[in-house]
């Protein structure tokens, strides 16, 4: 099963919100890359394809987290299929449309220059990483509120933001928490130099 017939499948499984089917058509028409573009320019999933790939990855930790009994039982997280599946599938809307195809010179291991493919960022519509996810989802589908915190604050203190803003959100809104720990997870151990 591809990538994108995996992302198909969790989708249309557990997502069954007012407003989804017309959110999955968006995301498959020829108005979005959703399932070519890279998860980022040059660190963690910065090949076609490694999007979807990327929010495969977020909802198997997430999913793995979550199930954990520490985490069901102590901290009492505990959030429907479809809430888990909203917020680790479309985490990284956001990254839609800002990957343009380039290339790089550098020296291969014999000094020898070599033309390398790369990606570079370039965002049309510059409204922040996680707010923008949140406002791309908005016009087609109805987030909780706890849903539209976790996506809003899934990069947690890597990010720009005020760590007192990040703090109160991850207080506030646990499932915020968890994602951005399954986000970090998929990038640093799935995707980055670890994997």
């Amino acid at each position: 099963m591809t990538a994108k017939e995996r992302f198909i499948e969790v989708y249309n499984t557990n997502i069954k919100r007012e407003g989804a089917d017309k959110l999955l058509e968006y995301l498959l028409s020829p108005a979005s890359d959703f399932f070519t573009a890279p998860a980022s320019a040059r660190f963690h999933s910065s090949l076609e394809g490694g999007l979807v790939q990327h929010s495969l990855n977020v909802y198997d930790c997430l999913v793995g987290y979550l199930s954990s009994e520490h985490v069901k039982n102590d901290l009492h997280m505990n959030y429907s299929d479809e809430s888990i599946a909203i917020v680790a599938l479309l985490h990284d809307l956001c990254k839609i449309g800002v990957y343009k195809k380039g290339f790089r010179n550098v020296k291969d291991e014999k000094g020898v220059w070599q033309r390398v493919d790369t990606y570079e960022f370039d965002d049309p519509m510059p409204y922040g990483h996680g707010e923008k996810s949140v406002y791309m989802i908005s016009p087609f589908m109805k987030l909780t509120r706890e849903e539209a915190f976790a996506i809003r604050y899934h990069m947690g203190y890597s990010s720009t933001e005020d760590a007192r803003n990040v703090a109160a959100a991850f207080e506030m809104f646990p499932l915020a928490f968890a994602l951005s720990t399954a986000d970090s997870e998929a990038t640093y151990y799935l995707e980055g130099k670890h994997s």
